[in-house]
């Protein structure tokens, strides 16, 4: 059962993610890869495979893992103004991992990480809404054949690689690294080399608006899986995570654009 969880579960989530983001446009698409699609499965499996004590913790550190990869979203926003999609890409992977580092000493429990993944989430939205012109480009290139499969396929790949080692590492590297931006760095790629900056810019103020469902679902993971275990936690994190998004698209997007002109993407 955790094979197939670990090979279909996340691989689907991203695929039907990416068909809602191509149907509803670059901030729905932000939003939609900001879902807990990848680290939701990476935690129920680890939880399935260590327990509930190992998943709350997991949860827990998850938090600040959020933060990462809210540095990951703002590096990408600001570096694809100047750079094609590979060395923005690269780049911000690795501020990534370095968020990482810098964080793990300081990972405790949910409270205190809630607390840091809001704050977070605040100051990487003013940053990237600030650079948000209002440009509309339509069309863009099309995704070639092998979008879904590769997306999947690395999906896959990061689910495996996080859960197969996990008993080794712990639950506090596992945590941080579930929400590793491979999802939403393959999203952003695409959305830089196919439509530019500005739609790049909108995506990733996408994704930093949807981590606040992020946070909550990491959140009420950590507090509920002890008492109520594994169902009856994941369904509430669900749950939390769907109400905060509503409560989220209810709240009217300000943009702050800067003056300063926006240089064509290089590759």
């Amino acid at each position: 059962m955790t094979l197939i969880l670990k090979l279909v579960l996340a691989p689907l989530l991203v695929v039907g993610s990416t068909l809602a983001g191509r149907r509803w446009g670059d901030r729905v698409a932000g939003t939609l890869v900001a879902f807990p699609i990848v680290a939701g499965p990476i935690l129920l499996i680890a939880t399935l495979q260590h327990g509930t004590e190992f998943g709350a913790r997991a949860a827990s550190a998850s938090l600040f893992g959020l933060v990462s990869l809210a540095v990951f979203a703002v590096s990408f926003a600001y570096l694809g103004r100047r750079y094609g999609w590979l060395p923005s890409l690269l780049l911000s992977w690795n501020a990534t991992l370095a968020a990482d580092v810098v964080l793990m000493p300081f990972a405790a429990g949910p409270y205190a990480g809630l607390a840091v993944v809001m704050a977070g989430v605040w100051t990487a939205h003013r940053l990237v809404t600030r650079i948000d012109s209002g440009e509309v480009r339509t069309g863009g290139v099309p995704a070639p054949w092998w979008d879904l499969p590769g997306r999947a396929a690395a999906t896959g790949l990061l689910v495996l690689t996080v859960t197969g080692i996990s008993a080794a590492v712990g639950p506090a590297v596992t945590g941080m690294l579930a929400p590793f931006p491979i999802a939403t760095g393959v999203v952003a790629a695409f959305v830089l080399g196919g439509q530019g900056p500005a739609a790049t810019i909108r995506t990733m103020a996408g994704v930093i608006r949807g981590l606040t469902g992020f946070a909550a679902f990491c959140f009420l993971l950590a507090i509920l899986l002890g008492p109520f275990g594994v169902a009856g936690a994941f369904t509430a994190a669900v749950a939390g995570t769907l109400a905060v998004h509503l409560a989220c698209r209810a709240v009217p997007v300000r943009r702050v654009p800067t003056t300063a002109p926006q240089g064509p993407a290089r590759t």
